[in-house]
């Protein structure tokens, strides 16, 4: 070989080599539509978990790098229908992780399941949300889901409060709708009358004064408990409207967990600490469960490391539900994606992936429990299909005195 034709081999393997390198890293993004404004909380709980849980594949998988993209709906639903449609345009988006609110999946449910959009749901709650009338379901879940909700709220109230006229304050959202519809049967279960049993609607952005007014007229009602369901920017208006009452007239609150969301306990720490009864549904783990397992202690190391800037306590974290419910889906995803080869057509790789989802073959061990098979191919004769937890994972709980959640032993009889 003569040295000419030498250095022109070797060139070719110089610019072989460099091409290589300088070739685009492949991608996959996950978007979050949440509400990075009004329940900022939430959302970065539920990124943070998320993130955790990808930490533990160096968030690459199959050669791909996986990207976390923030999209903030700000609680509005035709901002998630946007970021929707900005998600189908992508051509390396995998799939959307939601968020807080319910009304967005529950309005947008038609679209995002005929778009054929693979969405997983840590956090909102509604009913709905998971249960299209077809085998073209694209919505997984794991989190509080509301047909189970209600019951747990109600039962509690029942069993634990000795509540004989149970009142609800609901917002009015299809969310709220669709808690009013479980509580009804819960209670007509448990021999209360339908037609005794009243409802109070409230708008999002109830100020206080409306909440004293909405409270006073409650209270002059046979009523003598409250199941609230509301999130945190109302829910920290109507606790301290009832700090407002006299001590004799203020009744427990039985809350849905969306109070959790926001920075509500900061709001009304004073007012808790004076009297004020509440209560509220989580799922049943703690990170101040003692003795802590392998995996929380692992988790709590981790997620100190990957967020440094948060100085992370996650016995006191807010909105810690995000957090726990985030991180065990992204330990789901991580076992689906081992039997999704992906391809680089995001459309093809979403349905490989949603099948994997309905057929996991080895079990994953998370923070709420070990989940085996924890979904299966949607029909209407199995409405629970795309739930990942049941309604022996939900649990009761209250604030201790520096904002952390205690959740109570979940020991009451349900009855359905």
């Amino acid at each position: 070989m003569t040295k000419s034709t030498l250095w022109l081999v070797l060139l070719a393997v110089l610019l072989s080599s460099y091409f290589v390198v300088a070739e685009p890293d492949k991608k996959i993004r996950i978007y979050h539509d949440s509400d990075y404004s009004n329940h900022n909380e939430s959302a970065l709980a539920m990124k943070m978990g998320f993130m955790t849980a990808l930490a533990h594949v160096d968030h690459k998988v199959q050669g791909f790098n996986i990207e976390f993209v923030e999209k903030d709906h700000r609680g509005n639903s035709n901002r998630s229908l946007l970021h929707m449609r900005q998600f189908l345009k992508d051509p390396e988006a995998l799939l959307v992780l939601g968020g807080l609110h319910s009304p967005p999946y529950i309005k947008n449910r038609t679209y995002i399941n005929e778009s054929e959009i693979l969405l997983l749901v840590p956090w909102a709650a509604g009913g709905p949300i998971t249960r299209y009338p077809n085998e073209s379901n694209w919505v997984f879940r794991v989190s509080i889901d509301d047909t189970k909700a209600g019951y747990k709220m109600a039962n509690f109230a029942v069993d634990k409060l000795a509540c004989k006229t149970p009142h609800m304050l609901l917002e009015r959202t299809p969310w709220g709708e669709s808690n009013e519809k479980t509580m009804r049967k819960a209670l007509s279960n448990r021999s209360f009358n339908k037609e005794e049993l009243k409802v109070t609607w409230f708008n999002w952005n109830t100020q206080l004064n409306r909440s004293k007014i909405i409270l006073r007229d409650i209270v002059n009602s046979p009523a003598d408990c409250i199941l609230f369901v509301g999130n945190a920017i109302e829910g920290q208006y109507f606790v301290n409207a009832m700090a407002s009452l006299p001590k004799n007239l203020r009744l427990p609150i039985v809350s849905h967990w969306g109070i959790t969301g926001g920075n509500f306990y900061h709001e009304v720490k004073n007012q808790l600490e004076s009297h004020v009864s509440l209560n509220f549904i989580q799922s049943c783990f703690s990170f101040k469960h003692n003795p802590l397992t392998d995996e929380a202690m692992q988790v709590i190391k981790e997620a100190k490391a990957l967020f440094p800037e948060h100085a992370l306590d996650l016995k006191t974290l807010s909105a810690p539900a995000g957090f726990i419910h985030s991180y065990d889906f992204g330990k789901i995803l991580i076992a689906a994606l081992r039997q999704t080869p992906l391809t680089g057509n995001m459309k093809q790789d979403r349905k490989r992936l949603k099948s994997a989802l309905e057929n996991l073959q080895q079990p994953v061990n998370g923070l709420i429990k070990t989940y085996k098979t924890p979904f299966s191919q949607w029909e209407k004769t199995n409405p629970d299909a795309h739930e990942a937890l049941g309604l022996d994972d939900i649990c009761m709980a209250s604030f201790d005195k520096w904002g952390g959640i205690d959740v109570l032993p979940n020991v009451l009889q349900e009855s359905r």
